[in-house]
Order: C-alpha cells, then sequence, then structure tokens
C-alpha cells in the first residue's frame, strides 16, 4: 500500500499547526470517505488513518459490516434523516450533522433507549446558502440551548461547510465566524464546545489557522472519485 497521500496531507496539517502555533495533537484528520471502496479504507487503515466520516447511511452500513474486524472511529457527516438515525445510533462516534429540532428528538429517543450519550456537533449554515443544511448563524445559540436540555445528547462543538471559493484565503472569514460563534457561547452558558469541524480538501490549512480540531478530507486522500 502506497502511503504517500495520507503522509503528505499529515505533514501539511504539521505545517499549518505551526504557522498558528497549535499542537498537532489538536487536530483529528478524518478521512471523508463517500464512494470510497471498503478495502481502500482497509489499506489507509493499515497506513494508520483510523477516524473515517461517511455521508450516506447506506453506504455506511455497507462499510461497517466489511471493516467492523478493524478498530475505526466512525464519523456521520453527512445530512441526515431522521428516519434513518436508528441504523446509525449504535456505530458512530460523532454525528456531526445536527441542525433541527426533529432530528435532534429522534436522536435523544433512540440513543436513551440504548442507554447512550451520543456526541454530536450542531452544524451552523455560515454562508446562510439555501442549498445547504445547517442553522443559521443567529439561530445557532437558541438551537443548541434547547439540545443541551436533552440528557442522550452531548453537544461538544460545531461544524460547518462554507461556501466554495476558488481562493482558500476567502473562506477564512466563514471559519472564524464558526469559531466566534463557538466562543461566544462558551463565555454565555460556561460549558466548553472543544471541537470545530470545519475544512475539506481545499481549505483545510486555513481552518487549523482559524482554530478546526477536525478536518474532513477526501479528494487529497483518496483522489478524485464520483
Amino acid at each position: 500500500m502506497d502511503c504517500s497521500s495520507l503522509e503528505a496531507v499529515l505533514e501539511r496539517i504539521e505545517r499549518a499547526c505551526e504557522r498558528s502555533r497549535r499542537d498537532i495533537s489538536e487536530v483529528k484528520l478524518l478521512g471523508a470517505s463517500k464512494t470510497v471502496p471498503a478495502e481502500r479504507l482497509r489499506d489507509f487503515y493499515e497506513c494508520g488513518l483510523r477516524v473515517f466520516g461517511e455521508n450516506r447511511v447506506q453506504e455506511f452500513l455497507s462499510k461497517y459490516e466489511s471493516l467492523k474486524s478493524l478498530d475505526i472511529e466512525w464519523h456521520f457527516i453527512g445530512r441526515l434523516q431522521s428516519n434513518k438515525v436508528k441504523y446509525i445510533i449504535d456505530k458512530v462516534v460523532l454525528i456531526h450533522s445536527l441542525d433541527r429540532e426533529s432530528l435532534a428528538q429522534e436522536i435523544q429517543k433512540r440513543a436513551q433507549r440504548l442507554g447512550k450519550v451520543q456526541e454530536v456537533l450542531i452544524e451552523v449554515n455560515v454562508g446562510e446558502e439555501e442549498s445547504k443544511g445547517g442553522v443559521k448563524p443567529d439561530g445557532a445559540a437558541p438551537f443548541l440551548e434547547r439540545v443541551l436540555e436533552m440528557e442522550n445528547l452531548k453537544v461538544v462543538g460545531l461544524m460547518c461547510i462554507p461556501p466554495y471559493k476558488e481562493n482558500p484565503q476567502d473562506v477564512r472569514p466563514y471559519f472564524a465566524k464558526l469559531r466566534e460563534i463557538k466562543e461566544e457561547f462558551e463565555r454565555k452558558v460556561g460549558i466548553p464546545l472543544k471541537e470545530l469541524s470545519m475544512g475539506m480538501s481545499h481549505d483545510f490549512e486555513v481552518a487549523i489557522e482559524e482554530g478546526a480540531t477536525i478536518v474532513r478530507v477526501g479528494s487529497l486522500l483518496f483522489g478524485e472519485r464520483g
């Protein structure tokens, strides 16, 4: 197995941490593995990658079965329909895309039945784009407060998918906005939100400079795919 793409991404993460005077241990690399076959994920696991994120429930379930002998930390990073929660609730460490009350209630119900506290990120639509999920920035704090009342959900941070810009530097204000929302809420409620899931193949270095703790990298690791 050629591990060079993983090594190259890890090197770029390290350099971004150095520039922003952060410890590399603060940043988790997630392999955004939508459409990547299970056997390729096995190869990357052998290269040392342990965290993978899936967007589609059916595809995730298939890979989960194929790779369940491996100690993979699975995240769900795509838009999640409430009626699909029951299929993943016992399999994922973190759900990145909580963005509405009905989904929060369903996760709470399913987690309660399992006696589990499900860790979640609240997705914020920092660009206020109609085509994307996520709560609007001014609705993030009220929504977060309601979710905090649910005993079987634990909000550990925020996630965003900013508008695409040709120049990654042009995305910086959106990452900064997510960090500011997080910091403002921490001051208001006194509860630490440890995670900021932001940055993908095109712009993850800028995201790290703005405080990302999870970067979701797909094409740079696995190559372009359909």
